[in-house]
């Protein structure tokens, strides 16, 4: 039995359920009618539920990622997770600080992870807060999980990014 996410009962998601992009646009409402709208990038702002959405690759060694797209990106512990922005996002820029503080702002910051970019779905791994940041363009972020990893997504995650 998964978790509900929790962020509004109309979105019908689950804490480590496995989603594809389109499903995970589907279930936010973003799109009309059965066509969900497109998400190319890794990260997606949405409106109406307040929050980013972050869906990243952990193994970037195959995948055709370029230099400038291959984020560090794993898994610290079963509570933390480290992730960079996009390249272009400064810690100063508007949405950089909206991922700074988000917590004050009262948005949401989801995380979506996969293992390969050959896996069609992503790990639903939920809300997450802000813990730290350094750096810029990328910016290194730290972010702390509402639910814990379960042992072995965490085994899983932690040697896909090794």
């Amino acid at each position: 039995m998964h978790t509900p996410l929790g962020l509004d009962a109309v979105i019908p998601m689950s804490v480590h359920a496995r989603y594809t992009r389109h499903e995970i646009l589907a279930a936010f409402g973003r799109g009309v009618g059965a066509r969900p709208d497109t998400w190319q990038t890794g990260v997606l702002w949405d409106e109406s539920s307040e929050s980013d959405l972050f869906a990243f690759t952990l193994d970037k060694s195959s995948g055709g990622f370029s230099p400038t797209t291959r984020y560090r990106d794993y898994a610290i512990s079963p509570e933390l997770i480290h992730w960079e922005s996009q390249s272009a996002t400064a810690a100063d820029s508007k949405t950089g600080r909206r991922y700074i503080e988000h917590s004050k702002r009262g948005t949401n910051v989801v995380l979506f992870a996969r293992l390969r970019t050959d896996d069609r779905a992503f790990w639903c791994i939920g809300p997450a807060s802000y813990v730290q940041h350094e750096g810029d363009r990328p910016i290194a972020f730290v972010w702390r999980l509402l639910h814990r990893l379960p042992g072995d997504l965490y085994a899983d995650f932690a040697a896909a990014a090794a």
